[in-house]
């Protein structure tokens, strides 16, 4: 069973998707590492996918075939290991997230209609 919290958190999830995919349009691997600003915020994006990955019910999330550990790894990473991130990744990451969209707008379509 959904809790309250569920749907928000999923929608949370697909506007920090969105707001990457914004941020790093157009952007070259160049561009976005000497963007303090901009690789902060697409950062700071992923550590809220992270954050309600990890809120949502476990129930709803093993309906769904994703790999849900990966979205809050990441953000543990971003935020426990900030030293040793390579902005290459999280550029590289942030035109990867096509499955986890589909799968979020998934829960929302099934589970919150």
């Amino acid at each position: 069973m959904s809790k309250p919290r569920d749907k928000p958190r999923v929608e949370d999830i697909l506007t920090a998707i969105s707001r990457i995919q914004a941020f790093v349009n157009d952007k070259t691997l160049l561009e976005f590492e000497n963007d303090v600003m901009l690789h902060s915020a697409v950062q700071y994006q992923f550590l809220i996918i992270g954050e309600a990955a990890g809120a949502i019910s476990p129930e709803i999330l093993r309906r769904y075939d994703f790999p849900w550990f990966l979205p809050k790894s990441f953000r543990n990473f971003i935020i426990h290991e900030y030293h040793n991130v390579k902005l290459e990744r999280i550029y590289h990451t942030a035109f990867e997230l096509n499955e986890l969209k589909t799968a979020c707008e998934s829960i929302l379509s099934r589970e919150f209609k």
